[in-house]
C-alpha cells in the first residue's frame, strides 16, 4: 500500500555481526531510515519486504536481495567492483556497504569530495567491514596456525549480545536492536575518525617529505619531521609511493607530550609490519637517560625500546643525531 513503511527482511533465531550491520546501513539511507526490520526465514514473508539482507539464498543487486550463503556465491569487493583491491569473500555487510556505503558516507561527511568520499569508503572496508565479512565466511586471517585467537571484536561481541543457550526469558528482536545500537556507535566512531583526525593529518605528513625532498642537508633527505604527533603511518606509505621516493626517508621525528622528541623507524613494507626499514642502534635498545647518553655519545637521551622500533631525546637536536648515527653505522656495515 502506497505510504506504508517499507521492511527490511533478514533471518530470525541467533543473529551474527553481518546482518546486524546491514540492516544498520540500510537504516541510516534515507529511504530506508524509518523502516520496519522482518526476523523470518518465512520466504512468503520476506517476498514481501522491501530489501532482503543475509536470507533466501540470493544475491540480485537490482531485486535488493543480498544473500551470501548459496553455494555458488563467491563475489568479493573486487569481483564486483574491479577498480577495489579487496578479495575477501563479502557477507551480507560487505554486499550492502559495496552498494551502498558511498551514499551513506556522502550523508555523513556533508561535503562534496570525490577524492576524500573514495579514500575514506576504502579505509572503512579495509578496517571496519573486512574483518566482518572474513570472520562471517571462515576466511582465516593468516595462512598456518595462530598463535592466538582474538575474542574482542565486534562480531564477538554482537555474538554474545546472543541470549545464553539455557536462557528463557528474552526478546529476541530487542536484543538484535541493541546489537544494532552497538554496531551503530562503533560505525559512526570509525567514520569520525578517519573524517576528522586521520584525514586532516595527511597534510602535515606531506608537509614533513616535501621538507625531505627540498633538503641539501643530507641527513634530513632521510629523517622526516612532523610539525606534530599524528596518524602518519598510512599516509606516509601514500604519499611516499605517489612521489616514488619509495625507501629514501629511514626516521620519522615529532615531539610528544612532553616536550620531548621522539624518533621512530618506519615500517618495511606496509604501516602493519613489525619489521623497520631501519631500527635504532642495538647497543642502544632497553637503556634509558643518563646511561644511554653515556653509550650512544649523545647528550639527552631519554630511552630506546627494546626492539629498536622508537627512542626518545630532550632535544630536537639529539633526536636527529640518534636517528643519523643510526643511518651511517647502516650504511658502513
Amino acid at each position: 500500500m502506497s505510504g506504508s513503511p517499507k521492511k527490511i527482511g533478514t533471518h530470525n533465531g541467533v543473529f551474527h555481526c553481518d546482518e546486524v550491520v546491514a540492516c544498520n546501513l540500510l537504516k541510516r539511507l534515507p529511504e530506508y531510515k524509518d523502516a520496519e526490520i522482518v526476523r523470518t526465514r518465512d520466504l512468503k514473508i520476506l517476498e514481501t519486504c522491501d530489501i532482503v539482507v543475509d536470507v533466501g539464498a540470493v544475491f540480485d543487486h537490482e531485486k535488493k536481495r543480498y544473500d551470501h550463503h548459496q553455494r555458488q556465491f563467491n563475489e568479493t569487493m573486487k569481483s564486483l567492483r574491479p577498480e577495489k583491491p579487496f578479495e575477501i569473500k563479502l557477507s551480507s555487510a560487505g554486499l550492502v556497504y559495496c552498494h551502498y556505503g558511498e551514499q551513506i558516507l556522502r550523508d555523513m561527511i556533508g561535503k562534496d569530495n570525490e577524492k576524500l568520499l573514495d579514500i575514506l569508503f576504502d579505509k572503512i572496508y579495509e578496517t571496519f567491514i573486512m574483518e566482518i565479512d572474513g570472520i562471517d565466511n571462515g576466511v582465516n586471517i593468516c595462512d598456518g596456525e595462530q598463535r592466538y585467537k582474538i575474542h574482542t571484536n565486534l562480531s564477538s561481541r554482537v555474538s554474545h549480545l546472543n541470549p545464553r543457550w539455557n536462557e528463557t526469558d528474552y526478546d529476541e528482536n530487542a536484543l538484535f536492536r541493541s546489537a544494532m545500537a552497538v554496531v551503530g556507535r562503533e560505525f559512526d566512531d570509525r567514520v569520525n575518525y578517519f573524517l576528522n583526525g586521520w584525514w586532516p593529518a595527511r597534510s602535515i605528513v606531506q608537509e614533513a617529505i616535501d621538507a625531505c625532498i627540498s633538503s641539501t642537508d643530507p641527513k634530513m633527505k632521510q629523517i622526516a619531521v612532523l610539525k606534530q604527533s599524528c596518524p602518519w603511518k598510512d599516509h606516509f606509505y601514500t604519499i611516499e609511493e605517489e612521489l616514488q621516493i619509495n625507501g629514501q626517508i629511514k626516521f620519522v621525528l615529532f615531539e610528544d607530550n612532553n616536550k620531548s622528541w621522539r624518533v621512530q623507524g618506519i615500517p618495511d613494507g606496509n604501516p602493519q609490519s613489525f619489521d623497520l626499514r631501519l631500527p635504532l642502534m642495538e647497543e642502544w635498545r632497553g637503556v634509558r637517560d643518563e646511561d644511554l647518553s653515556n653509550v650512544a655519545g649523545i647528550k639527552d637521551c631519554v630511552f630506546v625500546h627494546a626492539s629498536g622500533f622508537i627512542g626518545g631525546n630532550k632535544t630536537f637536536e639529539g633526536a636527529v643525531e640518534m636517528a643519523w648515527r643510526t643511518i651511517q653505522k647502516s650504511a658502513s656495515a
